[in-house]
């Protein structure tokens, strides 16, 4: 009996937390996008599936940037039978290889005429190196993801208004980037036990928060705006990173004390439709929310310059592609 009853005591105070501190505002936003295109990076699965998902609902021409063609046509054949929506495909894009990035982007340009809406969504939990020598989270979470932006800024330019959302984390209170050893080892972190691994993926984090400061400030007095979130402790499967110790423990907390996909997309939503938000171009939200109280290092701007710099000598950017400091005038 006692067992049961404290059973029942469990499972009310679980429901109670669920219905309440574990739930997450939603976009209330009711924006058609016919007529506009979106691409979303690492959209076959979590955050970036339930966020094409509602774009697609919207009218929104639909392009799932990943890696894993499989899973994600999967992901396009749902979509469209969800939403009835047959402007729904799949591009091959793998941010672990610059030449993959820059590949996409070529046949983006010449395939569509418009770009209204970037959501770099895509992320990793794992290390080891890119085809290009990087650390996997800073060369997939960042530098991937600066180099697409950058070669689809002017699509986007002659779009406008338009938005680039980039899907960062609260994890960057504990990053600690070290320039030194980004040039040194072309990685954010030394070290592969887990500790160090996370240290590395907060690194990235705090580099996706970093580039969109420095993005918003390069792209003052044009019609492109930019944002990055924090998602909120989402179930997604970046999980499928851990080791299997590492799953054994941590993989209950995380299946009954994370939210949903569906429910981490929605800021995500909200920076990319709502209306009114131009003037906080460069910032972070959480929950829907414009986030005030952010930690100094997510506010360095001379970071973000520092690593706007290295960012695009890695990715050899040619002047052609570098995007001018300061007025946001074009490319140099």
């Amino acid at each position: 009996m006692i067992t049961l009853l404290l059973g029942g005591l469990l499972a009310a105070v679980y429901f109670l937390l669920r219905v309440t501190l574990l739930k997450l505002p939603r976009c209330k936003s009711d924006a058609k996008l016919h007529g506009k295109t979106v691409v979303i990076t690492g959209a076959s699965s979590g955050i970036g599936k339930e966020t094409a998902m509602d774009l697609a609902r919207r009218g929104a021409r639909v392009i799932l940037a990943c890696r894993d063609r499989e899973r994600a046509e999967a992901a396009v054949q749902e979509i469209i039978q969800e939403t009835g929506n047959q402007q729904v495909l799949f591009m091959q894009l793998d941010l672990a290889s610059l030449l993959s990035v820059r590949t996409f982007a070529e046949n983006l340009l010449q395939s569509e005429s418009r770009l209204d809406l970037l959501i770099n969504n895509a992320g990793v939990l794992s290390d080891g190196q890119t085809d290009d020598g990087f650390g996997m989270m800073f060369g997939v979470d960042h530098l991937g993801h600066f180099l697409l932006t950058v070669l689809l800024l002017d699509r986007l330019k002659t779009s406008g208004p338009s938005r680039v959302v980039t899907v960062a984390s609260n994890s960057y209170r504990r990053s600690k980037l070290d320039f030194s050893v980004l040039l040194d080892h072309r990685d954010s972190a030394l070290g592969s036990n887990y500790s160090q691994i996370y240290k590395k993926y907060c690194n990235s984090k705090l580099c996706n928060i970093l580039f969109t400061c420095e993005l918003s400030r390069r792209l003052q007095g044009t019609n492109v705006t930019c944002y990055s979130l924090h998602p909120g402790l989402i179930r997604t499967q970046l999980g499928r990173y851990l080791g299997i110790w590492m799953k054994v423990f941590v993989m209950p907390f995380f299946y009954l004390l994370f939210a949903d996909p569906k429910s981490g997309a929605q800021t995500t939503l909200y920076c990319a439709l709502e209306q009114g938000i131009e003037h906080l171009s460069g910032h972070f939200f959480s929950c829907c929310t414009l986030q005030l109280n952010i930690g100094s290092k997510a506010r360095d701007d001379a970071a973000a310059r520092k690593l706007w710099d290295l960012s695009e000598s890695f990715c050899r950017l040619s002047k052609t592609h570098k995007l001018v400091s300061g007025d946001g005038s074009g490319f140099s």
